[in-house]
C-alpha cells in the first residue's frame, strides 16, 4: 500500500529536513487530536526543520484513538497538515512524532511506562476540558468522577490523565528519576494551574510526601494556544489526497494563523519554541483571556447563532453582513472591555479575527463549534458577563449568546430541524428540556450550576437579559433576534 513515507510527493510539499532516526521521546503527548497535530506537533517539527535535535513525541490515547495511531505507525508516524487560504493551500509533511501507544493496541502497563523513562523532559495534553475531571464550582478534582474513584482505588492500574501523570511522577521519584514539565496546551483559562490542581489533588489523595515532592519539583506552565482547525472530513481528506497524490488517514487541514503563548518555567528543558514563533512569557493569563474572550467567545457566538439560522460554517455567517457587523461589536464592545492585557492594539486583533473567520478555504462547521457547549459557556461568555455586571455595563449581545446556547440544546433549529447535540452534560440538558416549555425554559436551564454558578441565577438582572434575548429568539428567529441586539 502506498503512503505518504513510501511515496514520491509533489514539489510543493514540504518534507522533514532532518534526520527523524536521531529521535527520542522527550514529549509525552496525551491526546493526538487535530489541534495538536496541527499546532505542537508542526512547531515541534519546525525546530527540528531548523535546528536538528532529538526533542521527538511519543502519543499516548486511552480508550479511543486506536484506528488512528494503527493508520499513523503504517505511515512511519508522518502525517500531512495542509494549511488552507484563500490563496492557496500548503501541504507540510510532520515528521516529529517518533512513537504512539494506545491502550487498545498496547498494554496499559506499557503506556504509564513510557512516561518513567529516563529522557522524557515533558508530558504534555490536548485532552479537552473534560479530561481533567476538575469539578467546575471548585477548581479541584472531582472526586465523585468515575475515573477517579477507580484510580484512587486501584492507583497503579489508572484510566484517567490525573491519575496516570500521578502515577508515573511516583514511580519516578521512587526510582531516583527527575520530574518532568506538565505542559497543558488546551484551550482553558489558566490551564496550568488547572492540572496542577488536578494532579495535585490526586497525589494528596494518595500521599502527601509524593504531592509535596510533586510540588517542589514539577512545573505546570500556563500557554495560549490558537489556531483554527476544522475536523477532519471526507471532503477535506480527499482534498489532501488530490494535493499529495496519496491518501493520508490522519491529516488534517487549518488555517494559515498560529500563535502559541507560553510560560518559559520548565524543569527539563524544552524544544526551541520561540525560534519558530512562540511567544515565551512571564503570565500567560491575559493572553488566555484575551483569546478565549475575543475570538472563542465571538466563535461560540456565531456557532450558536449562526446554526440556528441555517448557516453551516462560521465562513457562511461572515458573508452575512448582519453577522459579520455583531461578532466585531461583541469582540469590541462587550469583551475588549473585560480584558487586562496591555500592549496590545485589540482593534487590529479584531480585525484579524474577522478575516480570519472569513476565511473561505476553511469549512469550519458551525456545529463543531457548539459541540461541549457547558464547558465552554463559563470562561467564553459568563465571565465576561459577571465583569459587566459588577461595573454596570451593556453586555445585550453576550446575553443573546447565552440564550442562543439554550435555544441550541433546546434542540431545534429556526426551521424546526432536530439538532444532533454532543455535551458531556447532554442527559442532563435533555432531561431538564422535556420537562420544561419555552416560557421555563431559562429558569430550568439556570439550574445547571456547573455552567452558571449560584452568582448567576441569584442575579435577577442577569436572569432577567436571558429570559429577553430568550424570548426574541422564540418568537423571531436568530436573525432578526441579533439585529435587535445590535440596533438595542
Amino acid at each position: 500500500m502506498k503512503t505518504i513515507a513510501s511515496s514520491a510527493l509533489p514539489a510543493n510539499v514540504q518534507f522533514p529536513q532532518y534526520a527523524r532516526q536521531q529521535l527520542r521521546s522527550r514529549i509525552v503527548h496525551f491526546g493526538f487530536g487535530a489541534f495538536h497535530r496541527a499546532h505542537q506537533a508542526l512547531l515541534t517539527n519546525r525546530v527540528l526543520n531548523a535546528q536538528g535535535g532529538d526533542w521527538g513525541i511519543c502519543e499516548i490515547s486511552l480508550f479511543s484513538g486506536d484506528v488512528l495511531m494503527s493508520q499513523l505507525r503504517q505511515q512511519d508516524h508522518l502525517f500531512t497538515v495542509m494549511e488552507k487560504s484563500a490563496a492557496g493551500n500548503q501541504p507540510i509533511i510532520v515528521g516529529a512524532v517518533k512513537e504512539c501507544l494506545n491502550a487498545k493496541l498496547d498494554s496499559l502497563a506499557a503506556i504509564i511506562e513510557k512516561f518513567c523513562e529516563p529522557q522524557v523532559a515533558i508530558v504534555s495534553l490536548t485532552i479537552t476540558e473534560k479530561g481533567y475531571c476538575i469539578d467546575p464550582a471548585t477548581g479541584h478534582l472531582d472526586l465523585t468522577q468515575p475515573r477517579i474513584i477507580h484510580d484512587l482505588a486501584s492507583p497503579t492500574e489508572p484510566h484517567s490523565a490525573p491519575g496516570i501523570l500521578v502515577e508515573a511522577l511516583h514511580r519516578r521519584r521512587e526510582r531516583g528519576l527527575s520530574a518532568f514539565t506538565v505542559l497543558s496546551c488546551d484551550n482553558i483559562p489558566d490551564n496550568g494551574h488547572v492540572v496542577k490542581n488536578a494532579v495535585l489533588d490526586m497525589a494528596k489523595q494518595r500521599d502527601p510526601q509524593l504531592a509535596s515532592w510533586i510540588a517542589e519539583y514539577v512545573s505546570f506552565p500556563g500557554t495560549m494556544v490558537d489556531r483554527i482547525v476544522p475536523a477532519a472530513t471526507e471532503d477535506s481528506l480527499a482534498e489532501i489526497t488530490r494535493e499529495l497524490g496519496v491518501e493520508d488517514p490522519c491529516a488534517i487541514s487549518c488555517e494559515p494563523f498560529i500563535q502559541w503563548v507560553i510560560e518559559d518555567n520548565f524543569v527539563a528543558g524544552r524544544p526551541d519554541w520561540g525560534s519558530v514563533g512562540a511567544q515565551m512569557v512571564n503570565d500567560v493569563l491575559p493572553w488566555e483571556e484575551m483569546k478565549l474572550r475575543m475570538l472563542n467567545g465571538s466563535h461560540s457566538f456565531l456557532a450558536y447563532l449562526g446554526y440556528l439560522a441555517g448557516y453551516t460554517h462560521i465562513s457562511d455567517c461572515m458573508q452575512d453582513a448582519s453577522f459579520r457587523r455583531a461578532a466585531r461589536h461583541l469582540m469590541m464592545a462587550e469583551q475588549a472591555p473585560t480584558l487586562r492585557i496591555t500592549d496590545v492594539d485589540l482593534n487590529a486583533y479584531a480585525d484579524s479575527l474577522i478575516e480570519r473567520f472569513s476565511n473561505p478555504a476553511l469549512q469550519h462547521r458551525t456545529w463543531q463549534i457548539a459541540m461541549d457547549g457547558s464547558q465552554k459557556l463559563p470562561q467564553r461568555l459568563l465571565d465576561g458577563i459577571r465583569i459587566h455586571l459588577k461595573a454596570g455595563t451593556p453586555w445585550p449581545l453576550l446575553a443573546l449568546g447565552v440564550a442562543a446556547w439554550m435555544r441550541y440544546v433546546s434542540g431545534t433549529d429556526d426551521a424546526g430541524n432536530a439538532i444532533d447535540i454532543r455535551d458531556p452534560l447532554a442527559e442532563k440538558i435533555h432531561a431538564l428540556v422535556i420537562n420544561s416549555h419555552d416560557d421555563s425554559r431559562v429558569e430550568a436551564l439556570l439550574t445547571l450550576q456547573e455552567v452558571f454558578g449560584r452568582d448567576l441565577p441569584a442575579n435577577p438582572q442577569f436572569v432577567q437579559a436571558i429570559k429577553d434575548a430568550w424570548q426574541t429568539l422564540v418568537t423571531q428567529g436568530a436573525r432578526q433576534a441579533l439585529l435587535n441586539a445590535l440596533n438595542g
